[in-house]
């Protein structure tokens, strides 16, 4: 035990720092990789066992642990725990973290108790209206357990050097998946598997030489993205998002020059609207006049539950500026540890290069797990099902709590709206919430403008269980009416 802590005895934490605890934890492990102290493979305390030697919370050192895996220092299995990873990319100089009324491009520390602390809460099971996780019931368990014993196999035939943008077989699949689900015709070449899509972000940030740069971020729109990119020194500009997804027009006045925009055009988040026919011809028009790119989260189209899902960016005529970036963590689940980036012609070298150089190769045996499970059609079948579930879930919801006497909720994708007061603290209802395991998101958390916020809590549908549902409901409601 000695051992196994003795790297972690010099880790002093203090809650007067710029730095916010898990960012304290994290600098630490990795300033102990560069060192060599944490040599390429040493295992790591868990959660439970570092968080009790440093008395914090056992959430705040998995989000700490959760920073490097990101950042390709560590990995981690259910058999072997959390280990630095055997293949090290090059380490680069984490940002430092400031205080948060620094300024549009300095990097923001996540308070512990604040409201963005509630976007990186974690969970052995999901909670009651959690957004972002996937029903775990919905999940072909068993299924999936036999594909990744074949890929498990196969795997430990293989002893060369792993390719780090990916299986050829999976990207093989995957072209072919998205061309019928999503129109989007491009060679396996232009596919680059990732880690997910904090780690396709990363890498493209990376390719494009961002630093330094503005990007149009949609308003609201989610917090993590504009710290992401903050973290990769790039200058977050929101834009408003109305009926029609991002207003293009206003975001040609306030940045005509920004270097990129992020947007999910097929469900935005958190309103749940398309990007509109108009809008997306004036985003591509913007784009290829300013010679700009177009990053399109693509993380829920494909669980569009009302009507069809609008094609995606990457499908139509502006694909030659369009970054197309999925992930496997919505639609599957976020064990699986794989997302895409599907690149346009003129950027594949130079992504291809950024993968060699900085990024750790996906896990081998998922990787051949997940293209016999979407080769063999379960995939499509899969997705098809869990669109049927989260209908009946979402209209469940909606029923319950009108019945509840709540107001009538907005639909909004994967989630429900219910809107309150003006002013009201929709931030400390969700911490409240979160202590009697209800897992629900405030509205105004979403707002990087803080004159443009509403209030409101978000409910995921996802998770909605019949048998808890209406229980649930009047907790929540409880919770709100004591609070007004």
């Amino acid at each position: 035990m000695t051992e196994l802590f003795a790297p972690f005895a010099a880790i002093t934490l203090s809650r007067q720092s710029a730095h916010s605890l898990n960012e304290q934890i994290a600098l630490h492990i990795e300033r102990a990789i560069s060192l060599g102290v944490l040599p390429a493979g040493s295992r790591l305390p868990s959660w439970r066992d570092l968080a009790t030697q440093l008395g914090v919370a056992r959430g705040t050192v998995r989000t700490a642990y959760d920073r490097l895996i990101d950042r390709g220092l560590l990995c981690a299995t259910k058999a072997a725990g959390t280990r630095v990873v055997e293949v090290l990319p090059i380490l680069m100089p984490m940002p430092p973290a400031i205080q948060r009324n620094s300024g549009p491009s300095g990097v923001t520390s996540i308070d512990d108790d604040g409201p963005l602390a509630l976007f990186q809460q974690r969970a052995d099971r999901p909670l009651a209206f959690q957004m972002g996780v996937p029903a775990h019931d919905a999940f072909p368990a068993t299924l999936w357990a036999r594909m990744h014993r074949r890929g498990v196999q196969a795997s430990a035939l293989n002893t060369g050097v792993m390719d780090p943008c990916g299986l050829p077989e999976l990207r093989a699949a995957l072209a072919s998946h998205l061309a019928l689900a999503r129109g989007v015709y491009c060679s396996p070449e232009q596919i680059l598997i990732t880690t997910g899509f904090r780690s396709g972000l990363a890498m493209v940030l990376r390719a494009i030489d961002s630093a330094g740069k503005q990007a149009w971020v949609e308003d609201p729109g989610f917090p993590i993205t504009r710290l992401a990119l903050e973290s990769a020194g790039v200058h977050p500009v929101p834009v408003a998002v109305d009926r029609e997804g991002l207003d293009v027009e206003l975001g040609h006045t306030i940045a005509p020059a920004a270097a990129l925009a992020l947007v999910t055009p097929g469900q935005q988040a958190p309103t749940g609207v398309s990007l509109s026919p108009e809008r997306r011809r004036a985003l591509i028009d913007w784009a290829r006049q300013n010679n700009s790119w177009i990053i399109e989260d693509d993380y829920l189209a494909e669980l569009h539950l009302d009507g069809q899902a609008s094609p995606a960016l990457a499908a139509g005529d502006g694909a030659d500026r369009v970054i197309h970036i999925g992930t496997f963590s919505k639609t599957l689940a976020p064990m699986i540890g794989l997302g895409f980036v599907v690149a346009p012609q003129a950027l594949v070298k130079r992504l291809t290069e950024t993968a060699w150089w900085l990024a750790t190769p996906p896990n081998n045996a998922v990787q051949i797990a997940l293209t016999h499970f979407m080769r063999e059609g379960h995939y499509f079948r899969h997705l098809r099902r869990t669109r049927q579930t989260y209908t009946e879930r979402r209209d469940l919801l909606r029923d319950t709590l009108l019945r509840c006497g709540a107001s009538l909720p907005q639909s909004a994708g994967l989630s429900l709206v219910l809107p309150l007061p003006s002013g009201f603290d929709d931030v400390q209802l969700a911490h409240q919430a979160r202590t009697v395991s209800l897992g629900v998101t405030p509205l105004s958390a979403w707002f990087a403008r803080g004159s443009r916020a509403r209030s409101g809590v978000l409910l995921g549908v996802a998770n909605v269980r019949s048998e808890r549902v209406e229980a649930d409901c009047r907790q929540l409601l409880t919770l709100m009416h004591s609070t007004l």
